[in-house]
């Protein structure tokens, strides 16, 4: 047979041509498979952005029924307020009359004109440096010269306010507290995921009587008041300037300030050894270059913390470096208590309000000792007093703290980075753990019986729910406040009406409200001296403690170097 017929056979044509076959439908298959891939790939992708989709349109649903449910109780209150003025108008018929229109608001409370106040009143350089975060807001056209959007501080704060709602809306229905979805977790400055948190707020009870303004939604209470504090005042600013001349120490560093149950007096204590009283209303009035204390007590170590008895105005309590509590009658200027079994420094004292004769102190040794001061106020005279209980934990107590209405809790904080909660008839184990700092808890206040909040140097205070400890640990606060800074010192807390302040590194006071997580005011001491007033570059100044006055907008603060100052709100 010739080559070519050979080569043309089918013998030798059938094997090529089912090889060529084969490799056809091996790329189409391959072709079909990547063709698979990619339709899996944009399937997946569209059901994700329809998710997506489908959360924002709830979202925006409810916060539509938000809408329009403030709409109708704020009608219903407009209606309110017109039947009652027309019939102030019939009852006071014969006298003056009275001019009132709806844009007048001298008949609103005096919270209602600070408010107005707050949403125009804005320091010339916080409008500069935030005009375009102005701009870069969008507001619906009908709405671009609003009330809200004319408030520089509002606009700058925009994500986290929004953050504070969700998080109102989401408690409602969430009472435990604990995230719904661990992806919707909202981050501090309000950046989060969006999808499982707003959307598991979807709650909207409607109102059963529209004039009733607490039959509102309960998150909607607890958001308005704190949009309302947060707008009520606009400034800190100096009431007085306390100048005192101390020749004879080298450091004036005030470690505690009290204020005595009428806010008459308040006192100081630290490094130098002393405590000194000063009457109020005598440095408000008084321009002299330095000011004197009406009271003047020597310790014999420094001292680390002051606290004044809530029901005995003469008494004071003081705890030193040398792990001695004492307490002193103020008006004889003498020590009638002493208490000496802590081993190590104590940090921190607290006289129980709702028991003036109780008295808590916390200890560089690890315990926290209970006292009863019935015997030294029975005798009046010096006696070393036996403590009545104790708690053993194993790391520095740093800080103490009774709720105001009970004197069988108590709240400290410690070294170990946690917060202990304990009914004290039970000494041996805590009632609830508080776990979420990452480094030492420096202090703890009650805001009211359930409601603590702590300072930590991890720079965060946290704010916790007592009720909502079903176990032995709570894990999740309620609110996480950023804005200071505070790595290394103790540099105080108070809490007045929902306020919160606290002192920052950077020498300045910082006021939170427990219904936002970033800083409501804050103000910067000058960089001084407090014997010769010459400003001093010293970088290392930092606010070393802060009181409120009571249950007012006035608090004193003090910084390292012994500046003293009395602030108001405003």
């Amino acid at each position: 047979m010739p080559n070519s017929e050979l080569l043309q056979s089918e013998f030798l044509n059938e094997p090529r041509n089912d090889i060529e076959e084969r490799e056809a439908a091996i790329q189409l298959r391959e072709k079909i498979e990547e063709q698979e891939l990619l339709l899996e790939f944009l399937l997946l992708l569209q059901q994700r952005k329809q998710d997506t989709a489908d959360n924002l349109n709830e979202i925006i649903s409810f916060i539509s029924s938000d809408i329009e449910e403030v709409t109708k109780l704020k009608t219903a209150l407009r209606i309110k307020r017109g039947s009652s003025l027309e019939s102030g108008k019939k009852s006071a018929s014969g006298s003056h009359s009275m001019n009132m229109t709806d844009d007048d608001d001298s008949g609103s409370s005096g919270s209602r004109k600070r408010i107005r106040q707050g949403l125009f009143t804005t320091n010339q350089d916080e409008s500069d440096d935030h005009a375009d975060e102005n701009q870069e807001l969008e507001m619906p056209a009908g709405h671009q010269e609003s009330v809200f959007s004319k408030s520089s501080r509002l606009v700058k704060n925009f994500r986290k306010l929004e953050s504070a709602y969700f998080l109102s809306r989401r408690r409602a229905v969430n009472p435990t507290g604990r995230p719904l979805a661990r992806h919707s977790q909202m981050s501090s400055d309000g950046r989060g995921s969006l999808g499982g948190t707003e959307r598991s707020s979807i709650s909207n009870p409607s109102s059963k009587d529209p004039y009733n303004e607490h039959r509102q939604s309960g998150w909607v209470n607890t958001f308005l008041e704190g949009l309302c504090k947060y707008l009520s005042f606009s400034k800190l600013k100096v009431k007085a300037d306390l100048k005192q001349g101390d020749l004879l120490n080298s450091s004036n560093l005030v470690c505690s300030l009290s204020f005595d149950r009428d806010g008459e007096f308040f006192a100081t204590a630290g490094v130098n050894k002393k405590i000194k009283v000063f009457e109020y209303n005598s440095i408000l009035n008084e321009d002299r270059d330095i000011h004197y204390p009406v009271m003047e007590m020597t310790s014999r170590s420094k001292l680390s913390s002051i606290c004044w008895n809530g029901y005995i105005k003469s008494q004071i309590a003081s705890s030193n470096f040398e792990g001695v509590v004492q307490v002193w009658d103020v008006t004889r200027s003498q020590i009638f208590m002493e208490m000496k079994e802590h081993e190590r420094r104590v940090w921190s004292i607290d006289f129980s309000v709702a028991e003036p004769t109780t008295l808590a102190s916390g200890s560089d040794d690890g315990s926290v000792k209970l006292w009863n001061i019935n015997q030294a106020i029975i005798f009046l005279h010096l006696v070393d007093g036996a403590s009545v209980g104790t708690i053993k934990t194993k790391a520095n107590v740093c800080c103490v703290q009774f709720p105001t209405d009970s004197s069988r809790s108590l709240a400290f904080g410690s070294a170990d980075h946690r917060i202990y909660y304990y009914d004290l008839r039970n000494l041996k184990m805590p009632l609830c753990t508080l776990v979420g700092h990452n480094k030492t808890v420096s202090y703890v206040k009650f805001i009211d019986s359930t409601t603590l909040v702590s300072a930590s140097t991890d720079n965060t205070l946290k704010l916790w729910d007592l009720s909502m400890c079903t176990s032995r640990v709570l894990d999740c606060p309620l609110q996480s406040f950023t804005g200071h800074l505070n790595v290394k010192n103790f540099v105080g807390l108070s809490v007045s009406e929902g306020y919160i302040a606290t002192g920052s590194e950077t020498n300045e006071v910082v006021v939170y409200h427990k219904a936002f997580p970033m800083p409501v005011l804050s103000f910067k001491f000058n960089n001084s001296d407090p014997l010769s007033g010459d400003d001093v570059d010293d970088a290392a100044q930092f606010i070393s403690s802060v009181c409120w006055r009571g249950n007012s907008s006035t608090l004193v603060a003090a910084n390292s170097m012994g500046n003293i100052k009395l602030l108001e709100m405003a």
